[in-house]
């Protein structure tokens, strides 16, 4: 979406989470970060409140992105849910559209134990008079979003058809079937967006192919980055492998936080993968780290050959040796402390 408004000749505002490695990567105009001397004057300037409110870092951070955003003078801005959505700090918003692209799930101890129950969660971005777009495909999860959102006061509904083929002559800049059922996604939310902004057409815009996110099948040379962190993800992650075929053999560098089901992701990735190499992030919280002693026992009779390096420096050489293709995934933390160690591969200078 924020590369098709940008197309548009607007000033647009991008406001993402988590970072890979500066917390300056969430908040961007025009694809450019916020400045260090910006982010920190606007810490400065809210801290008083922060502390005042106890205020949470997504919560924190959140108010300097609207804060900078404004003061950069953006034309639209294109705003990620934190965490959930109902009662995320983002959504202290009124938006021109909400969207909902699918549920997965995650996060379980704050957003429920089922999708339906996620997606009631979700769906609390859902406005009065405000078009609430979602891509969900499972047919019990979209009826509760729909109705969600109904009771709400969204208006419309739109369910996005994310089977279409892709468009002839018009490529994503953001490899993987997902990517082309988010573009789909993306279609509807623009196209119930007032003008200057919307509509786009019924096909997906040439900007779509200059979208590109870091860190989501990101493929630098031999390397590829992906922060797939649920056994969703690492599904997807498996999918796009399977489908773009890079050069065997493929080593997997895995980090995977401990409160994660990584059997689960280790399971869909095992099949495109010849061997793994699992470690621990240096930048991963203390608490919520796995133990790689409890993997070794766990994994069992696990066919694909696979070592355990705790040392994440360590890990990033050996995965190299001998691999024509380097998959990198696991976490956030995982890809972005191998972009930060890697030289040239940092997503902001």
């Amino acid at each position: 979406m924020a590369a098709e408004l940008r197309a548009r000749g607007l000033r647009v505002g991008l406001y993402t989470s988590p970072h890979l490695v500066s917390v300056r990567e969430r908040i961007e105009v025009d694809g450019v970060p916020i400045g260090e001397q910006a982010f920190a004057e606007w810490t400065s300037f809210l801290q008083s409140e922060i502390e005042r409110l106890d205020a949470s870092f997504f919560e924190a951070t959140t108010a300097i992105a609207l804060a900078d955003l404004a003061a950069r003078g953006v034309d639209v801005a294109v705003i990620e849910v934190g965490l959930g959505g109902r009662l995320d700090s983002t959504n202290v918003i009124t938006p021109l559209v909400s969207v909902v692209t699918k549920i997965a799930r995650e996060h379980t101890d704050y957003l429920g134990t089922d999708l339906e129950a996620i997606a009631r969660e979700k769906a609390g971005i859902a406005k009065p008079g405000v078009p609430f777009v979602t891509g969900e495909r499972d047919p019990a999860v979209r009826q509760e979003l729909a109705a969600e959102a109904g009771r709400r006061g969204a208006e419309p509904v739109i369910l996005a058809d994310t089977t279409r083929p892709p468009p002839r002559a018009r490529r994503l800049g953001l490899l993987g079937r997902h990517q082309q059922a988010n573009a789909w996604v993306a279609l509807e939310a623009l196209n119930r967006l007032p003008p200057p902004f919307g509509p786009a057409g019924d096909t997906w815009p040439e900007s779509f192919g200059r979208a590109y996110v870091p860190g989501r099948f990101d493929v630098r040379g031999k390397w590829i980055f992906d922060v797939a962190h649920n056994p969703d993800g690492a599904l997807v992650l498996a999918d796009t492998l399977r489908d773009c075929n890079p050069p065997r053999p493929r080593h997997a560098l895995v980090g995977v936080l401990g409160d994660k089901d990584y059997l689960g992701m280790i399971d869909a990735l095992a099949p495109e993968v010849d061997a793994f190499v699992f470690t621990v992030p240096d930048t991963a919280p203390e608490r919520r780290r796995w133990d790689l002693g409890r993997l070794e026992r766990e994994l069992g009779g696990l066919a694909v050959a696979h070592e355990f390096e705790p040392q994440f420096a360590r890990a990033l050489e050996r995965v190299g040796v001998g691999a024509a293709t380097v998959i990198v995934t696991g976490s956030f933390h995982t890809v972005g402390d191998a972009l930060a160690r890697l030289p040239g591969f940092a997503p902001v200078a």
